[in-house]
């Protein structure tokens, strides 16, 4: 007997059902922690942010905090693609990013901050009594040169504290067990902004340029001994083209404070600048993508040069100093002198040195955060997370922590202090009065830094 057949069609499936999003927060407070912590939650969300089906998409929010370094508009646009659009970055306080942070419940917070910084948001965080809070990652934009233990301690209590190379991880560890601190949230990975093409050399082109600092050296007399140095190898070498790259204009602050800019210092060079020798601003990675040398003190730019296998020298001329930050070069064939870049010379970096440093030149970086991923991963599917628990307290640290958290309008118990939170703005009008007085006190800061404080300090050594 044929089998019994149906006039009904079958229902077609049912769709399933958009994952909800994974929220992601950055919070910066300079340009150069900018780029750390946006592209920091962008490797950290990769698999969740690829192309394959059922997987949950990802929604990166920025937020700057308030400060004498927030970045500007040029500054935000110069960082190059992160993947979060520049326009729809948001400036706040501390204050407001804790009441962001309570009403738009992130799934993931990356806190690219100065030390007190980071320290200052756990503490507010863990005073939210969140019911279910957000995963909170933290690391350092670069070479970690001073103030490991301050700098880490003040760090301690977030989930995940990126180290940017094997080295780093092992001084990590090393810092939180010997203070008796958990030290389980330290991770290894590496600079999220590596990349580029692999250094080929180009037929007719020969192009040097030094990676400026803004506070290395600090000094008028050493910042005016390199840019003659610079100047004086353009004339040695005309047909070499000789850049100067600057990390930001006059009036703009970085990371660090640039009280004596290049810039100025060039408007004064004997003789003037030679044809074959300029400043140049501009993403770092574009600028490598012509380098045949980049020279620098100690900037983190050689450790992308380096990824690169660009050559790379770290010069010697101010000494290897730990106030320098070269120090941190000390056995990778890449100190050297002025002198000996002048005749020709090229460093070769070692390969030892190389691998414990996290620069991935042997084509390991796409893996380097598979580590970091999965324990974001692990700790957003486990449910409740455990309360914030930093290794400074009330109890252990206070005569130090009430400090930190007031600069940021927090009590001792990490609530706001009393008129800490902005009232609502109430109409165009107050809001562009009370933009014009904070830019006008940016400004103010800044030329009192730049400007005023030198003269006072020469007045001072009279």
């Amino acid at each position: 007997m044929p089998p019994r057949t149906s006039n009904t069609a079958d229902p077609a499936p049912t769709p399933a059902e958009p994952r909800q999003a994974l929220r992601v927060a950055v919070l910066a407070d300079s340009d150069t922690r900018w780029k750390w912590g946006a592209l920091t939650a962008r490797r950290l969300t990769a698999a969740a942010d690829s192309d394959e089906r059922d997987v949950r998409p990802v929604e990166v929010s920025g937020l700057l905090l308030r400060g004498r370094a927030t970045p500007t508009p040029r500054q935000l646009a110069e960082v190059g693609e992160v993947g979060i659009d520049a326009e729809k970055v948001r400036e706040v306080t501390a204050v407001e990013f804790l009441h962001t942070v309570r009403d738009e419940r992130y799934d993931v917070v990356v806190l690219a901050l100065v030390g007190g910084g980071v320290q200052a948001m756990l503490h507010g965080l863990a005073a939210l009594d969140l019911e279910r809070r957000p995963v909170i990652v933290t690391g350092y934009v670069g070479v970690v040169y001073e103030k490991l233990a301050d700098g880490l301690l003040l760090r301690h209590g977030a989930d995940v504290v990126l180290a940017n190379s094997a080295h780093d991880a092992e001084r990590f560890r090393a810092v939180y067990e010997g203070v008796g601190a958990d030290a389980s949230a330290v991770t290894e990975a590496a600079l999220p902004f590596l990349g580029g093409a692999p250094y080929r050399a180009e037929e007719g082109r020969d192009t040097v340029v030094f990676a400026a600092q803004p506070s290395v050296p600090a000094s008028r007399a050493d910042r005016t001994y390199l840019l003659r140095r610079l100047v004086e190898h353009a004339r040695l070498h005309p047909r070499r083209e000789v850049l100067l790259k600057l990390r930001s204009k006059p009036g703009e602050h970085t990371t660090h404070i640039e009280e004596l800019p290049y810039q100025k210092l060039a408007q004064k060079v004997p003789g003037g600048l030679p044809p074959n020798f300029r400043l140049v601003y501009g993403h770092m990675g574009e600028v490598l993508d012509r380098t045949d040398l980049l020279v620098t003190v100690s900037s983190t730019a050689a450790l992308e040069s380096l990824h690169r296998r660009i050559p790379t020298a770290v010069l010697t001329d101010l000494g290897v100093r730990e106030p320098l930050g070269n120090h941190h070069f000390v056995g990778s064939g890449l100190l050297t002198s002025w002198d000996r870049l002048d005749g020709g010379y090229r460093p070769r970096p070692d390969d030892q040195w190389l691998a414990g440093q996290g620069v991935a030149a042997d084509g390991s970086y796409s893996t380097a955060y598979d580590t970091a991923r999965a324990k974001v991963a692990a700790l957003l599917d486990s449910g409740q997370l455990p309360p914030l628990a930093p290794y400074y307290t009330p109890a252990t640290a206070p005569g130090y922590l009430p400090g930190i958290l007031a600069r940021h309008h927090l009590a001792p118990d990490g609530t706001p202090l009393p008129g800490a939170a902005e009232p609502q703005e109430t109409g165009r009008v107050r809001g562009a009065v009370r933009e014009t007085v904070r830019n006008a006190a940016r400004g103010a800061y800044r030329h009192g830094v730049q400007r005023v404080a030198p003269v006072i300090r020469r007045m001072g050594e009279l």
